[in-house]
């Protein structure tokens, strides 16, 4: 795995993207949009067959690695508000596609989130939100009751979903903002808590347009987390 490499493509594809969204090419965000989607997410969302960064950090958690902590993000910025600033491998795929979940369906589809009471007690989660605020020790015991392979077919569907989502977005829908009771809607189906360290994402969220969010939550939100994932997995082949 060449990791600068794969990102240096991911991060062309986005600037592409970022770009694409200033403008008013429908057919082209769209296109690009599908495409960042798919080089962050496991392959099998969206039926690609070269293995995506995602893919790597997904393989390593299934094979008895999903308590290894790892550095939350590469960089210090928005860790004031966070509970730790190291998590649990599992902990990286939880939070991202929990978002995931929640932006689309809510934000981009006023509809309901995957995640649901099955879904939880499949998952063996203790908690229902992206888990933003969780304490280093908090996160030792929620990480240990994990059933991974359940997590892994959540982020499956989830990311299906999400292509299912995206490829039917207006031009008009991509250039608005959404209503303040669907961003609130987020907090009454717990998917933030009230702690300061979670419930300023719904501050965040309620200032993008659909565009935004497609930029953050649904494509680049995911290179935030998996990269540290990746230096893991190098420093463990080395």
């Amino acid at each position: 795995m060449d990791k600068e490499a794969l990102i240096s493509v991911i991060n062309a594809k986005f600037d592409e993207l970022k770009k694409a969204l200033e403008g008013d090419d429908l057919a082209k965000i769209l296109e690009l949009t599908l495409d960042l989607h798919a080089m962050v997410h496991p392959a099998e969302i969206s039926g690609r067959e070269n293995k995506t960064i995602a893919d790597y950090v997904l393989d390593y958690m299934m094979q008895g690695n999903q308590n290894e902590f790892v550095q939350r993000e590469p960089w210090d910025t928005d860790l004031k508000y966070a509970g730790s600033k190291t998590v649990p491998i599992c902990w990286q795929l939880w939070h991202t596609y929990r978002i995931e979940d929640i932006v689309s369906n809510i934000l981009m589809d006023n509809g309901k989130q995957i995640f649901n009471e099955e879904w939880q007690k499949r998952i063996g989660s203790s908690i229902k939100d992206t888990g933003n605020a969780l304490e280093p020790d908090e996160l030792v015991a929620w990480a240990k009751m994990i059933n991974v392979e359940e997590l892994r077919k959540y982020m499956i569907e989830v990311g299906k979903n999400t292509r299912r989502i995206l490829s039917g977005l207006t031009l008009d829908q991509i250039k608005s903002m959404v209503p303040e009771e669907w961003v609130m809607r987020i907090l009454e189906e717990d998917g933030v808590t009230t702690d300061f360290r979670s419930v300023w994402l719904l501050v965040f969220w309620g200032r993008l347009t659909i565009g935004g969010m497609i930029l953050t939550p649904m494509t680049y939100h995911h290179m935030m987390h998996l990269p540290t994932c990746v230096d893991k997995i190098i420093e463990k082949e080395s």
